[in-house]
């Protein structure tokens, strides 16, 4: 073993590592109260729903302190990002999302993940587009919503095709 040489932690994966039907899943992450209270705080989302309790216990139709789908999301690619794209991660493109389930203070959530395309790039043979399909679950199983990811990733090395 060289001792000189210097492995970077926290690498992520390359293009070549998202092979077709491949599947990876996250490190889960309790969501707490003060995450709730910090994003509503930060993105000025005061909707009753998120900020008065006594609304929710008397009015609302889902009971509970309720997490935005929009922090879910957060969340959800924090737990990708950091095992998958780190240092190889070019560009965010595209994505579509859907809600199934609401996620409430105290849930712990993690990101099961499958590659549904992965194709070279047509202008730069350094780099592919890799899209998955991201599941985010609570710790009992419960869907909590689907999204989509289209990256832009660099490749290991320039193809010859």
């Amino acid at each position: 073993m060289n001792v000189d040489s210097v492995t970077q932690l926290g690498q992520g994966l390359y293009f070549e590592d998202f092979a077709l039907g491949r599947r990876f899943c996250s490190n889960g992450r309790t969501i707490q109260d003060a995450d709730v209270c910090n994003f509503i705080n930060v993105t000025h989302m005061n909707e009753v729903l998120f900020t008065d309790m006594e609304y929710v216990q008397a009015e609302a139709a889902i009971k509970g302190r309720l997490v935005p789908a929009a922090l879910t999301y957060c969340f959800a690619e924090g737990l990708v990002m950091a095992d998958s794209v780190q240092r190889t991660g070019l560009a965010f493109l595209n994505m579509e999302v859907d809600v199934k389930s609401p996620a409430f203070a105290g849930d712990t959530i993690h990101v099961e993940m499958e590659v549904i395309e992965a194709r070279l790039s047509k202008s730069r043979s350094d780099r592919g587009l890799v899209r998955t399909r991201n599941e985010v679950k609570r710790h009992d199983g419960t869907l909590l919503l689907i999204y989509t990811p289209l990256r832009l990733l660099k490749a290991r090395e320039k193809s010859r095709a």
